[in-house]
């Protein structure tokens, strides 16, 4: 049976060890995907989402702060600080997200973000819980290369291409591409860092089966996310030859709380270049965990966690 829940909660998956809560913190650009990373976050049970973060990537900060809070709005859920990233925005992934990076979709204003920026949020979360937070980074690393010296559970990052062609070059996925020093920053922080790139995130996909049924989910929320989807399948069409999707962020959502098990996740020297390239380098100071394989297929799990999330009904 479905877990349910009531507007306002925040409790929202796996158990820590331990059987406890697992807290989350998420750094995120709110685009399709990464809207699709915080449904499956909202429908964990086990899982604490402490605050918000967001970076200028597939849309700017602000605005996906925006589409952020709309979303949560949304889904009935209050106290969830979401506060907004620093730094310039270069434009945006229009022709996959939509002008306002969720395929158009006009949201609820939601609430006020939070008036720290996301730097000043995350590093208050981490005093207040020191070593307990994990980290899910879905857009460019620009804030996390900010506090390096948090003490953070662990940080999964969903960017890079490391034995597969890239999406926005032939060898940079768009994350990386978009801020390569703060990447590089990030995958040497002494974190626990756990990679899932684009050669685990393309081989999980949606169809037009699971948007249907991602529709008949029964609450604003549901319904919303489907909206959002036309542009990503239309993006994704042409270079897939199959009206399919890739599930990035959710994927990297899942992996880094235990809901999906890398299969193959090798310890991994690497090295991001300037222009956003991802490289094994056996000279590099430190490695990386590196999500290359699942041990079961990502999308179902995906659709059932956010199948799983219960606010308000449908009118």
């Amino acid at each position: 049976m479905a877990d349910e829940r009531v507007p306002g909660q925040v409790l929202h998956g796996v158990r820590a060890e331990g059987g406890g809560v697992l807290k989350v913190y998420l750094d995120c650009d709110t685009g399709v995907d990464d809207a699709l990373a915080l449904a499956f976050l909202l429908g964990s049970p086990d899982v604490e989402l402490l605050g918000i973060g967001t970076v200028n990537g597939n849309t700017s900060a602000v605005q996906a702060a925006r589409n952020t809070l709309g979303l949560l709005d949304l889904a009935g859920i209050s106290g969830i600080p979401v506060a907004v990233g620093e730094g310039a925005y270069r434009g945006g992934a229009v022709g996959v997200h939509g002008g306002n990076g969720v395929g158009g979709v006009a949201l609820p204003a939601g609430g006020e973000p939070d008036p720290r920026t996301s730097v000043a949020l995350l590093r208050d979360l981490v005093r207040d819980n020191p070593g307990e937070i994990h980290v899910v980074a879905t857009g460019p690393c620009t804030n996390l290369a900010k506090v390096p010296d948090l003490d953070v559970a662990s940080v999964t990052v969903m960017g890079g291409a490391v034995r597969t062609p890239g999406n926005v070059t032939p060898r940079a996925e768009a994350n990386f591409r978009d801020d390569p020093q703060s990447a590089a920053t990030v995958l040497a922080a002494p974190w626990p860092v756990t990679l899932v790139p684009l050669d685990v995130t393309m081989r999980h996909r949606w169809t037009v089966a699971d948007q249907a049924a991602l529709r008949a989910g029964g609450t604003p929320l549901h319904e919303t996310l489907a909206d959002m989807l036309p542009v990503y399948f239309e993006s994704y069409e042409p270079r897939l030859g199959v009206r399919e999707i890739p599930l990035h962020d959710p994927l990297a959502a899942a992996v880094a709380v235990g809901a999906l098990t890398p299969s193959d996740a090798p310890q991994l020297p690497l090295r991001v270049d300037l222009e956003g390239a991802v490289r094994e380098d056996p000279s590099a100071a430190s490695s990386v965990r590196v999500v290359l394989a699942l041990s079961e297929p990502g999308a179902p799990v995906i659709l059932d966690r956010i199948l799983g999330f219960r606010s308000r009904p449908l009118p």
